[in-house]
């Protein structure tokens, strides 16, 4: 009696323990999908991920792909590859070939995009225990994104095995997100607000909004305050990202600028070509790229490097010939320059047409300024920040001409009184002659850095020529602290009016207030003095 009443209970145990064991057989789960719906499905991929087999990883991925079928006789599941006239069966767990079959004789499992997103989370949950760092990281940011109570348990054994931090730091976030859509306790869930946080960005902003409906009412003030804290650092960051932006167009400005502020503020011409000088050191940066990549294409991540000084001499001289040849004669005529250079640059722009073609002209990134990085909650691009460096270190480099050299010494003594400096045995004309070609040497330099950014075309010049004398006139005439100050400044106004305004909007408002403060400061910020200038 006593035996028989042994292995009754034995056999009811095992009849209670059966379903368990078919829920922990991953071969049986996915036979059990050829029947699921796709909220059965949800908890079956669930259960598949919990078994933390990796040899369900592959299926998976078929499953999302859509290559999961089931077999209408006995529906066991496989992966199917083309055949012939036939279809291989693939044995989901194993990888190895079950044999061949019509597709006819097989029905595809149906998924749509909410079982494609549990499929991610159950992938990233089943990759957190890969000895490869960037397979961990990548896992964690599967389950971040798309978090899941059943990956729950299995997210927090690879945290208690994790040992690299910036992992772990991941892998904690991952279980905050999880944790929240859980029935785990209200602390372990306002512990996870907190920790979600802590994240930060609009990721931080989407988990807890997307909890916050089904959320218990004692963690709403919680939820609430977290989301006005990331929402406050958010704007924090993007009046930083502003100031960059503004930084960033600024030190294009001011390369562009930099060169017309010599010869507007030493010989007083309105240089209508500058834009034109500019688009030449655009077209010889295409013209080296183009000669190392058909004769020494190794070089190509020097070629930045090689153009500076071809498109500093190739504009020199064409600004060297303009001077001698054109502007000379007009000079203490600035409205005939005006003309003059204007007509210049219809020539030149037609010569590039004629050469060239009036498409715009392809001009690669090398490697090192490809890319970009984050710092805190900024995206800065690496071809951006080489401009900014490259930038201050013309001006630099301009600073050290002006007031070291005996150059620079003329320059400035012609710049405060002509006549005076002349009666003194400066030669002005060659002054003149050399500073209009160091100008537009500097112009040519400004195109290499902004064939990086912008369009080469023949009306490249035409995008800057407006803003450099905007910079010119607002910074002081021939000052070059001046024009720092004032790239930078309407560079910085431009990114915070355009949000509101618009570009084009926004460019006129910056006109405008210009206007107003030359009726306030006709000599604008940096004024220069001297008798000349103040005659």
């Amino acid at each position: 009696m006593m035996l028989r009443l042994f292995l009754s209970n034995l056999f009811l145990v095992f009849a209670l323990a059966a379903p368990s064991f078919a829920q922990s057989d991953p071969q049986a789960l996915f036979n059990a999908l050829a029947k699921a719906d796709f909220k059965q499905a949800e908890q079956l991929i669930g259960q598949l991920a919990a078994t933390g087999d990796p040899r369900v990883v592959p299926a998976l991925e078929a499953f999302a792909e859509g290559e999961l079928y089931a077999r209408k006789a006995d529906n066991a599941v496989f992966i199917i590859r083309p055949a012939g006239a036939t279809v291989s069966l693939i044995d989901p767990l194993s990888g190895e070939v079950a044999g061949e079959a019509p597709k006819a004789s097989l029905a595809k499992l149906k998924i749509n995009n909410n079982l494609r997103r549990v499929i991610r989370s159950a992938l990233g949950g089943l990759t957190l225990l890969s000895p490869d760092k960037a397979v961990c990281m990548a896992a964690a940011d599967a389950v971040l994104k798309s978090p899941s109570a059943e990956n729950l348990e299995l997210v927090e054994v690879a945290l208690a095995k994790e040992t690299d931090g910036q992992v772990r730091r991941r892998m904690e976030e991952a279980r905050a997100a999880s944790i929240l859509i859980s029935e785990r306790s209200v602390d372990e869930k306002r512990q996870a607000i907190s920790t979600i946080a802590n994240l930060g960005g609009r990721d931080g902003i989407s988990i807890l909004m997307s909890v916050s409906s089904s959320i218990d009412a004692s963690l709403k003030p919680d939820l609430d305050k977290a989301i006005s804290a990331i929402e406050t650092n958010l704007n924090f960051w993007e009046i930083g990202q502003n100031v960059w932006y503004g930084m960033s167009l600024g030190s294009v400005l001011l390369l562009a600028a930099i060169g017309l502020a010599i010869t507007f503020g030493v010989m007083g011409i309105i240089n209508m070509a500058h834009g034109e000088m500019v688009m030449l050191g655009a077209y010889s940066t295409f013209m080296v790229q183009e000669t190392i990549r058909s004769h020494a294409p190794h070089l190509f991540d020097w070629s930045l490097a090689i153009a500076l000084p071809v498109a500093f001499l190739v504009t020199g001289a064409v600004g060297l010939v303009i001077e001698r040849g054109v502007i000379r004669f007009l000079y203490g005529r600035p409205l005939e320059t005006l003309l003059a250079t204007w007509g210049v640059s219809l020539i030149l722009q037609q010569l590039v047409r004629s050469i060239f073609g009036p498409t715009n002209q392809e001009v690669g990134n090398p490697s090192w300024m490809s890319g970009a990085f984050a710092l805190g909650g900024l995206q800065i691009t690496w071809n951006r920040l080489w401009i900014v460096a490259f930038s201050l270190s013309i001006f630099v480099g301009l600073l050290i001409l002006m007031k070291r050299s005996a150059f620079g010494l003329q320059m400035r003594a012609v710049t405060q009184n002509r006549r005076m400096a002349s009666s003194m045995g400066i030669r002005t004309p060659w002054v003149d002659a050399f500073t209009f070609a160091l100008g537009s040497g500097i112009a040519g330099i400004a195109g290499v850095a902004l064939s990086q950014i912008d369009n080469v075309s023949p009306n490249l010049g035409q995008s800057y020529i407006i803003d450099s004398f905007m910079v010119v006139v607002f910074g002081g005439v021939g000052n070059l602290w001046g024009t720092l100050v004032g790239a930078l400044s309407l560079g910085i106004l431009n990114k915070f009016l355009e949000p509101w305004t618009g570009a084009v909007l926004g460019k006129i408002l910056v006109l405008v207030l210009i206007i107003l403060f030359i009726q306030k400061k006709p000599r604008g910020l940096f004024a220069l003095k001297g008798r000349a200038v103040e005659a």
